[in-house]
């Protein structure tokens, strides 16, 4: 959809805003706001979290602190938005009055901006963009932007009437967006929830469903087929194997690694990463062509990152810290199999439930894995239980994919179109003259 220009335009002579309306007029942040510098105690403004969907009472996820007299103070209508660059995005006008930890910059605007499109124009991309060339810091993680820089950034502002069209203007148009969003990613989530019903059926119920069935003795897996088997874990399978299996490759051999994101949700691993042995035989966790890996900390555990690895360089690789290595015993269990029994509701659901830590640091033990039990068909079911499954992942995530692919474009959209509007790219008013008439 295309919208109208303004009639006429000059040069910002702001590389982020670019072109602006003739009548808009540019101004530094600190001519707009105010910081809020007021510490408060959580007891008397209650703890808000500082989320890329806005400003939130606080998460139960939300990391806690100790300092509770030491936050920020936030009264409704003032701008919060996370310094660090980790939490890139993560901003808004608050709709409470509240707290905040101490690493987020809380502004109050004047009377020359409206509270709505201050909103939509600190979070639009482009905006986001210019507040990071303004930080400073040691490493990316530790990269932050504070007031005395944030300040010297130039908005461009329509008069105050116009911002409040274009806020409404954004609201509604946002709006439509946001629940073609919500639409796609309820799909996304029903469909992964079929996928996990599909693998967990399979592994405890196996591809006939009428053949005779028998009591497992085992809560979570209960009635299983009757030539089916179950054991421990920890006696189908080898855990973390030792790296002296590589003992004779020289050191300065490249090998394939896995970093965390190298390894994806539906059983595919990214192997473009490569590594020399001594850089990566101390600290880092080994696995060989045919293991099974699968994420052990929260929330890459709950999201499925695992694969069977293979196609590694040299046969052999490293990856993150965060795995947990698992090896088949070939007479019990064949790799494709064991990986889809730890990808069931079978598996993660206690696995979760199991997990011991704080906040986002919790983990599923080794311990815990070792002493689960399987649910074991023949080797031949086994492999005609994983062929089954391949064929109807593959539909799903296909599925999937298209859903993702769409959903990206929305969000893409949207930034556009908040970030066009913020700018003065398009008139809004001409717009709404135009839905009028």
């Amino acid at each position: 959809m295309s919208f109208p220009k303004y009639p006429a335009y000059k040069d910002s002579g702001v590389e982020w805003i670019g072109r602006i309306p003739a009548e808009w007029t540019l101004s530094r942040i600190g001519s707009c706001f105010a910081e809020r510098r007021q510490k408060v105690s959580d007891a008397d403004y209650p703890p808000l979290s500082v989320t890329k969907n806005g400003i939130v009472p606080q998460l139960e996820t939300a990391a806690k602190t100790d300092d509770n007299n030491n936050r920020k103070c936030v009264i409704s209508g003032d701008f919060v938005i996370n310094s660090r660059s980790d939490r890139k995005g993560s901003s808004g006008v608050s709709p409470q009055d509240g707290s905040v930890s101490l690493i987020n910059t809380v502004i109050s605007p004047l009377k020359s901006i409206y509270g709505r499109f201050c909103h939509h124009l600190l979070r639009s991309t482009a905006f986001q963009e210019e507040y990071y060339k303004y930080g400073k810091g040691i490493v990316a993680d530790l990269w932050s932007t504070n007031y005395n820089e944030m300040k010297l950034i130039y908005l461009a502002l329509p008069p105050l009437p116009e911002q409040q069209a274009i806020a409404s203007f954004l609201d509604r148009e946002c709006g439509k967006i946001d629940a073609l969003i919500a639409e796609q990613e309820r799909l996304i989530a029903l469909l992964a929830e079929k996928r996990q019903g599909v693998i967990s059926h399979a592994v405890t119920k196996g591809l006939n469903p009428n053949v005779p069935m028998k009591d497992s003795g085992i809560p979570w897996i209960g009635m299983v087929p009757e030539g089916w088997d179950y054991s421990r874990l920890r006696f189908v399978a080898q855990f973390n194997p030792s790296k002296t299996e590589i003992s004779y490759l020289p050191l300065n051999e490249e090998i394939s690694f896995l970093p965390m994101e190298a390894i994806g949700d539906d059983g595919t691993i990214n192997l473009e990463q490569k590594r020399k042995i001594s850089d990566v035989q101390n600290g880092y966790t080994y696995f060989r062509n045919m293991d099974i890996v699968f994420a052990k900390i929260t929330p890459c555990f709950e999201n499925g990152k695992g694969a069977v690895v293979k196609g590694l360089l040299r046969g052999v690789g490293f990856g993150t810290t965060e795995l947990i290595v698992a090896r088949s015993v070939p007479s019990r269990v064949i790799p494709e199999y064991l990986f889809l029994f730890f990808q069931s509701d079978i598996f993660r659901k206690p696995a979760e439930a199991s997990m011991y830590g704080a906040g986002g640091q919790k983990r599923v033990s080794e311990r815990f894995v070792r002493d689960f039990s399987i649910s074991l068909p023949p080797l031949p079911e086994q492999q005609a239980i994983a062929s089954f499954l391949d064929l109807e992942c593959r539909k799903i995530d296909t599925l999937i994919a298209e859903q993702k692919a769409m959903l990206a474009l929305c969000k893409e959209r949207r930034a556009a179109l908040i970030s066009a509007a913020v700018t003065g790219k398009i008139d809004v008013r001409a717009q709404s003259k135009a839905r009028a008439a």
